[in-house]
């Protein structure tokens, strides 16, 4: 078959009877097939001569074969695992990926989209600030760059690759009053500008007023605090009979622990803790680490898929959210019962920006 006569994924596609999208989704071994239709599609491309490398050479009339990808952090092990499932489902397509980060911060997320538009990407995968609020990803979206979510809660006009953050709060909320804890608290890092933090807690707050308990205290920090366990550790001590705290990752669930032993507390005697992502250092801790494991790789090749789908013309309807489990590690267990004087507690919930000023009057 000479060069004009090549095979392409519809030809594929039209052999098997099936879309375009359900093909490549076969072919990337990224996407549910039925057995049979599976074998349907594998049977022609087999009889057809196609290869994995022939669903670039489709796709390739006038594009640059890139997708640009940007993450808030490559240190953090839940973006880059999410990264590296994107790149699988790409590099099976014959796409190369470029990849930005922003240090979760809204201006260099408007920089990095326009950099890798500049740069005629075909398509984005993104997870920012404020997506829907981002000038640049509008104007990506208006010159006909497609675009696909990770992480993020859905929002109009998006496709979004995620969990459902909201369940998954409620799920540790009710690990919390099954065990009889009262006072609870979230902590979160730049909860004003993550919805994915703010989804969370809302989670979390809802549960905890559906069993009767009180609003947990609501703790934001920014990452200079955070990374300052001496800091950590008067938040601690200003949360007068605090038993439980939700942090709204696992990076900052283990931060707690190392501060609650400057304190003289002992996680989970004193302190339970809960985290969220599910990393896998959190395994390897002395007292392995509660929490929300989610399965970033897989919600990686959720989003890339997605992004596939639409640059083939396939349809672009929000998927359901991928499934999370509660880890249950060490760090949770039951309050402890000794008594306390009332009269040394404070005043509970303390909001965000009390404490925050304590802090800095202290």
């Amino acid at each position: 078959m000479d060069q004009k006569q090549r095979v392409t994924i519809k030809d594929v596609a039209r052999a098997a009877g099936c879309g375009i999208a359900t093909a490549s989704r076969v072919l990337n071994k990224s996407g549910p097939a039925s057995a049979e239709v599976r074998a349907r599609v594998e049977t022609a491309a087999r009889d057809l001569g196609f290869s994995f490398s022939a669903i670039g050479r489709a796709l390739q009339g006038g594009r640059s074969m890139t997708i640009g990808c940007l993450v808030p952090s490559l240190t953090n092990p839940v973006f880059a695992e999410a990264v590296q499932g994107a790149q699988e489902v790409l590099s099976g397509a014959g796409y190369q990926l470029l990849i930005a980060s922003s240090n979760y911060d809204g201006d260099a997320d408007n920089e990095a989209i326009a950099t890798l538009v500049a740069k005629e990407v075909d398509g984005l995968i993104v997870t920012m600030v404020a997506p829907e609020r981002s000038a640049a990803l509008n104007q990506a979206r208006d010159r006909g760059v497609p675009v696909s979510l990770m992480f993020h809660d859905p929002l109009d006009g998006f496709v979004t690759a995620h969990v459902d953050n909201f369940e998954a709060a409620r799920e540790v909320a009710r690990r919390f009053a099954d065990l009889g804890h009262q006072r609870t608290a979230f902590l979160s890092l730049r909860f004003s500008s993550s919805d994915r933090s703010r989804n969370r807690y809302a989670g979390f707050h809802a549960e905890c007023r559906a069993r009767g308990l009180p609003d947990p205290a609501l703790i934001e920090l920014d990452e200079a605090e955070a990374n300052t366990p001496a800091i950590l550790a008067e938040v601690l001590s200003s949360l007068g009979g605090l038993t439980a705290i939700f942090a709204s990752n696992d990076f900052l669930a283990i931060a707690v622990q190392k501060a609650a032993r400057l304190v003289g507390k002992s996680v989970p005697r004193d302190l339970s803790v809960v985290g969220f992502d599910g990393i896998d250092v959190g395994r390897l801790l002395d007292v392995p680490l509660a929490t929300i494991e989610t399965a970033p790789e897989a919600m990686g090749r959720q989003a890339a898929q997605t992004l596939l789908d639409m640059m083939q013309g396939g349809g672009c309807a929000q998927r359901p959210p991928l499934p999370f489990d509660f880890r249950a590690g060490a760090t949770l267990a039951r309050p402890r019962t000794e008594s306390r004087d009332d009269d040394q507690v404070a005043a509970w919930p303390p909001s965000v920006h009390s404490l925050k000023t304590d802090l800095k009057q202290g």
